[in-house]
């Protein structure tokens, strides 16, 4: 009976839109979609696409552009204002906080401890950190955060770069992301595809193309080298003879035949590693049967690397996949994608558009009212008013006003009723994107249960970041150690993440009372009332070195700890004096010229 079938998957929350699910399929449009609809793009990839496609338009204030291809030219009269790309800034900005830090495990600590262990550790995040300056890390975060909040997905690939010295980090577009997910892929997939099409250059007589960069993790192969074929085509070919293959250096073979291979940040050899394939295909040479994980290899033209090397099964001789899926939430059980932050309130957002519109209209008849004029001397009927416009009326004439400003401010109130809307359902209270005064909040105690829902928000997101991000940086030092950089000769891999800054506007004035008072009571200590200071917005960068400033001033809790220990150099120690103290403090002199031991002073006495 033609029934419409009810979907609900991961992009359920579009098929709201006519134009994304066909009224009986559930699958997107063709004219608008066709990218979602090429023959090499997986069935079960096909929504996710067009659902990118529809977040971009909304982002780019062209839904209605969208929406032409099915409701006709008058779909693009709306009205778009950027609250969609308003949003998703804001949300963003908050998930980033406002700075980013590496830190690794033991890298702080106190300037006593000398173990290998916290040297070690100082020592890779400093690198760490380094890597990170040279890098642009916080540009790629920046990068990769919005598309993970405006799309649901974020991927970040990381290379080693043999030019630079250093692996290269950057942010990709999630639509070029084709990962494996079968049954046998557990945490993370196997083999992972970048693809996308190239189109067509008649200057320089290159065809439809199709582009496929492929990285795979499976059992290690003999060696090979790059080579060519019989047509003069680059591939990669084993070395030593085809009955008796030669093996990487460093390869071994346990009894089983199995080749393995001890990596320096693994404790036992291991039979994988990981295999880099960049090919182009012409589309015409592409059957309609083949998606991108089953592409005709026997037609692929093979790229070259930088230094000659032909990419086709090329041994990175690396263990993992150096590509990082960045979910925008926490995904569902047995999901793999995450959900972008505008996708419960795209509804709203059509609303707006169409609030937006009406007002537009309606503002117009308000600059320009209609005139109704009745009993003119002059018969002309084609009159239109302007400044300075003088209409001579007969006796009995009259000229009526059309006002249309009641309706206009009905309609900016419903605009900002939705918008609130929109705020709730996002989470996202008015002091934080800036629409309310903070100074109106009644103390900083209401401020923080206003900012309450934004908290529970940012911390559900900043949860389904922190393993990625700890993954990143683990990868960065494993391919800085596969790379041979002088400086990560004999280094370990350390536990590091990336940890994110204060989002929210805080009551400086409140939590410094709250902390003098803690502190004057002695409930918390002088770091801890520093590190509380300095997450409540106060300028404190370096919380030991501000505690080293204010002990060498602290001449009254100096004299204290000198009278409780009687120790000089604890005292020197804690105003943070250099070198050692005198053998002998000198003995004071009374102003009646005695000591302290009853001796007159023998200058005195002469």
């Amino acid at each position: 009976m033609g029934l419409r079938q009810f979907l609900v998957d991961a992009w359920g929350w579009l098929n709201f839109k006519p134009v994304y699910a066909d009224p009986h399929l559930g699958t997107p449009h063709r004219r608008a979609f066709p990218a979602a609809h090429a023959t090499w793009v997986p069935d079960e990839d096909a929504r996710r696409l067009a659902a990118y496609t529809v977040l971009a338009a909304y982002d780019n204030n062209q839904a209605g552009e969208l929406a032409e291809i099915r409701d006709g030219p008058e779909a693009r009269e709306r009205r778009e204002f950027g609250d969609p790309a308003t949003f998703i800034d804001a949300i963003t900005a908050d998930v980033l906080g406002d700075e980013q830090r590496i830190v690794v495990d033991g890298a702080e600590h106190d300037e006593d401890d000398t173990s290998p262990d916290a040297a070690e550790a100082s020592a890779v995040q400093e690198a760490l950190i380094q890597w990170a300056e040279d890098e642009q890390l916080a540009m790629r975060m920046q990068q990769a955060e919005r598309k993970a909040v405006s799309l649901g997905d974020a991927v970040y690939r990381l290379a080693w770069e043999p030019g630079k010295g250093r692996p290269t980090l950057r942010a990709m577009d999630p639509g070029l992301y084709f990962p494996v997910l079968d049954d046998d892929a557990g945490e993370f997939p196997r083999r992972v595809h970048f693809c996308w099409e190239l189109p067509e250059d008649p200057k320089r007589g290159l065809k439809d193309r199709l582009r496929r960069i492929t990285y795979e993790l499976a059992p290690i192969a003999p060696a090979t080298v790059s080579g060519t074929d019989r047509l003069g085509r680059p591939l990669r070919t084993y070395l030593g003879e085809a009955d008796a293959p030669l093996l990487t250096p460093g390869d071994t073979v346990d009894e089983t035949g199995t080749i393995l291979r001890q990596y320096p940040w693994n404790d036992a050899p291991s039979p994988y590693t990981c295999y880099l394939t960049d090919a182009v295909w012409l589309l015409e040479d592409l059957e309609r049967t083949s998606d991108v994980d089953n592409l005709p290899m026997d037609k692929a033209m093979y790229a070259r690397r930088d230094d000659g090397e032909v990419l086709n099964g090329l041994d990175l001789m690396i263990d993992f996949i150096p590509v990082v899926h960045l979910p925008n939430t926490v995904p569902a059980a047995e999901e793999h994608w995450g959900r972008p932050s505008l996708a419960r309130v795209l509804q709203v957002m059509d609303e707006l558009a169409a609030s937006d519109t009406d007002s537009a209209r309606a503002s117009a008849t308000t600059g320009s009212p209609i005139l109704s004029v009745s009993g003119l001397q002059d018969s002309r009927t084609d009159l239109a008013a302007g400044p300075g416009m003088v209409f001579k009326l007969a006796d009995g004439g009259r000229m009526d006003v059309l006002n249309t400003a009641p309706q206009l401010a009905q309609l900016l109130a419903t605009v900002e009723s939705l918008r609130d809307r929109a705020a709730v359902n996002l989470r996202l209270p008015a002091v934080a994107l800036g629409t309310q005064d903070p100074a109106q909040m009644p103390s900083g105690y209401a401020l923080r249960l206003s900012l309450g829902p934004l908290d529970k928000l940012i911390a559900g997101m900043r949860l389904a970041r922190r393993h990625k991000y700890m993954l990143i940086l683990k990868f960065v030092q494993r391919l800085f150690i596969a790379g041979q950089h002088p400086d990560w000769v004999g280094r370990t891999v350390q536990p590091a993440t990336v940890v994110m800054g204060a989002y929210t506007p805080t009551d400086r004035a409140g939590v410094l009372e709250e902390v003098v008072t803690a502190y004057t009571a002695g409930l918390v200590s002088l770091e801890t009332a520093l590190r509380m200071l300095a997450e409540g917005g106060w300028p404190i960068e370096d919380i030991p070195a501000e505690i080293e400033r204010i002990q060498a001033r602290a001449f009254a809790q100096a004299g204290a700890l000198a009278d409780a220990t009687g120790d000089a150099k604890a005292v020197r120690d804690y105003l943070g004096l250099k070198g050692e103290p005198p053998e002998q403090v000198p003995v004071p002199v009374l102003p009646g010229g005695q000591d302290l031991d009853g001796e007159r002073d023998a200058g005195q006495e002469q």
